[in-house]
Order: C-alpha cells, then sequence, then structure tokens
C-alpha cells in the first residue's frame, strides 16, 4: 500500500521542507516530493507539521505501571500509552536495586521487547546501581556498590544484549576499567547521582562514557572554585546532557545557560517519567519508595523530586514557548539526538527512506495531534 503525506512543512535530518509530500509505502518512508504526485492516495495535513517520532530514553513508567514491576503486561501498556505522547521508541528504564531483581527485570524487558504493539522499544537503560549516596535522589543507596564487569554482563546475558545505556558516578572505584570494557562492547555510558569533581567527570569521559543523566538534577553542582559535575556538563567536549524540560526539575533559564554552552545538537530531551505519568494525582511508588503527585510534580515524603510525570510531547512545546530553541531544535532534541546519544539512531530519530514510517503531526502552535506507527495512524488528539 502507498499514500503520500501532504504537510506544510516536514522535519528532516538535514533542514524543514515543505510544503511536500512524503512518500509512505508498505509501513516505509520513501521519498519527498514538491510536486503533487499523480493518481496519487493523499493523507492531507494543510496547516500541520511532520516531524519523525519523539524517542525517550530515560522513561521508568507510565500509566500505572512501572519497569521494576517486572510485569511484561505493564511494559505493554506503557508502550501503547506512550504513542499519546508522540513517542515511537523509547528505553525501559530501571532503578538502582537488588541484583536478582534486576537481573530479573532485565530478562522480563528482553523477552517481551519484540511483542509491544506501541512505541517500540529500542534497549534498556539500566539507571543505576553504581551510583554514591549525596546525589542519591530516589535511588535506594542499600543497593549501591562500585561497577562490576561480573554483574553486568550476568544482566546483558539475561537481557539478551538489550543494554544499550547504563549510568554510573564517575568517583566510584574501577570506572575506568568497567567504562572502557562496556563501551567496547557499544554500551554507552551514562554519568550521574553523584558528588564527582569536574577531574573525575573528565577522566570518565576520557575513558568512553558520553552521557550526563539529567543534568543540573543529582549532581554536584557548579562553583567556581570546583566545577563538578554540572561544570563537566558544560565544559567537556562530544558528551551529551540529558535534560528534564518540564519547569520544576530545571529552571528554563538554566536550561538556556546549557544549550548555549553544549548546543542543541548536544541536548536529549527525556522525560525520567515514573508510573503516575498519565494517571491524576495521588499517591504512586517509586522502585521501593512512596511518592506523591500533586502540582505537576511526584516528590518523596522529605519533599525531594522523584521523577517526574512529564510526557516528552510536553517538553517538546516547553522548550518552544520559554523562547531556548526554535520548533526545528526542539524537534532534533526530542527525537534525533535522543537516538544519536544512546546509539540507536539506525532505529528511530529521523524521516529517513526505508525506515519505519513512524512520525507524528504537530499544530504550528506545536501541540501533538496524530502519532502514526508504520504508517498506520495510532493515536490522534
Amino acid at each position: 500500500m502507498k499514500y503520500y503525506v501532504y504537510a506544510d512543512k516536514f522535519f528532516l535530518k538535514t533542514g524543514t521542507v515543505g510544503p511536500a509530500y512524503l512518500e509512505v509505502e508498505d509501513g516505509k518512508f520513501g521519498q519527498v516530493f514538491f510536486e503533487r504526485p499523480e493518481g496519487a492516495e493523499i493523507v492531507d495535513y494543510t496547516g500541520k507539521w511532520i516531524a519523525p517520532g519523539l524517542v525517550d530514553t530515560h522513561i521508568h513508567g507510565y500509566m500505572n505501571h512501572d519497569v521494576m514491576d517486572n510485569d511484561p503486561e505493564g511494559i505493554k501498556v506503557m508502550s501503547e500509552a506512550l504513542l499519546s505522547c508522540g513517542v515511537r521508541s523509547y528505553l525501559p528504564t530501571t532503578l538502582t536495586s537488588d541484583h536478582e531483581l534486576l537481573t530479573d527485570v532485565a530478562r522480563t524487558i528482553g523477552q517481551v521487547a519484540d511483542d509491544v504493539d506501541g512505541a517500540k522499544i529500542q534497549g534498556i537503560y539500566f539507571e543505576g546501581p553504581f551510583f554514591t549516596e549525596k546525589y542519591k535522589g530516589a535511588q535506594n543507596p542499600a543497593y549501591m556498590s562500585d561497577p562490576s564487569l561480573e554483574i553486568f554482563n550476568k544482566w546483558q546475558e539475561a537481557s539478551g544484549g538489550r543494554i544499550k545505556k547504563i549510568a554510573l558516578a564517575p568517583e566510584r572505584e574501577g570506572v575506568a576499567e568497567f567504562v572502557r570494557e562496556v563501551t567496547n562492547q557499544g554500551v554507552v555510558v551514562a554519568l550521574g547521582h553523584s558528588d564527582a569533581t569536574v577531574v573525575q567527570a573528565q577522566a570518565a569521559a576520557e575513558n568512553g562514557a558520553s552521557v550526563f543523566v539529567h543534568a543540573f538534577n543529582g549532581m554536584s553542582g557548579l562553583h567556581h572554585r570546583e566545577p563538578g559535575m554540572v561544570g563537566a556538563v558544560m565544559t567537556l567536549h562530544d558528551v551529551y546532557a540529558e535534560l528534564i524540560c518540564d519547569g520544576h526539575h530545571v529552571h528554563p533559564k538554566a536550561v538556556d545557560v546549557l544549550i548555549k554552552t553544549k548546543g542543541h545538537d548536544h541536548i536529549a530531551l527525556i522525560t525520567d517519567c515514573m508510573m503516575a505519568g498519565g494517571m491524576p494525582d495521588g499517591e504512586y511508588m517509586l522502585g521501593e519508595f512512596p511518592v506523591v503527585v500533586a502540582n505537576g510534580t511526584a516528590r518523596m515524603a522529605e519533599g525531594n523530586l522523584a521523577g517526574s510525570i512529564l510526557k516528552l510531547k510536553e517538553a517538546l512545546k516547553n522548550v518552544v514557548e520559554w523562547g531556548v530553541a526554535t520548533p526545528e531544535q526542539a524537534v532534533m532534541m526530542a527525537s534525533l539526538i535522543p537516538a544519536v546519544s544512546c546509539n540507536i539512531e539506525d532505529k528511530c530519530g529521523s524521516i529517513t527512506p526505508g525506515r519505519d514510517a513512524d512520525f507524528i503531526v504537530l499544530s504550528k502552535d506545536m501541540d501533538l495531534e496524530a502519532t502514526y506507527l508504520d504508517g498506520n495512524v495510532r493515536y490522534e488528539a
């Protein structure tokens, strides 16, 4: 089956074009044409914009399900529901926990990954447990330890080789060897939940670490005599920064500062969403910790932020409304850059001929109007 999508603007990897016609055949992207194809079936989105499906590379849960529930049906519900957020690909994200539970969770995700019918699972993100306590956030310090290749390899084997990213604190013992080995395996190492100095963070990056976990949050702050992890995020070259743009985790002015120092092409918008995403205010769990959701935030009993309830489509719109990104830059930060930062850009993140026709329809106000998966409309606002 072949049809053409007509719209005012298309967000391509090399820039925007339009008005134009995007070819979709048998669930795959084809070419872009600027003249109406003769006798073709047209899906008309006059006045609208077409962008690649969004890519969330740090998300713990959604619609009352958490990755750590170790429930294959819950993963399937998450995948289906994420289409309403404009997400076409994601990395189910674990929390610091018991090593055996993490093994079981890795195995469960590996087994269910190819069976989901919604947003596509492009790998697993292990957020921890190789962190340090001072900036633990909603991570349980009882399970924190120095990185272990033996333990990681056990998780990777259980997952069927699906772990794509793992986060650690650069001040732990044995980081250099661990980072070199897992990056040689093709796994991205991220740095976070850490009180590291800028020198320690740079040493980890020199050995191959290439992403900073939710920049500004869960890390040593910028000081003029010790730049810390925040200083490392801002000044190290060729590393990416995850960023939660809900207006609660990071002030828009701080977002602007980070973008100006790193560039839009090194910022990956993520949600860090927990199970309360898409749900009413109330009491929920994040891993082993009770969390109260109210006033747009998820907080632990002591008041600390505990993940978020952010939808990626909201982050996309926020950065434009805050004046820190153009629509083109926002789309890039929510699709291509997350994919590039996790080495999954061969699967998602751009409208590319021959790739699965997963795309979203946006209004000129950056509101999500539809999500397509494999060329089929799967969500309409």
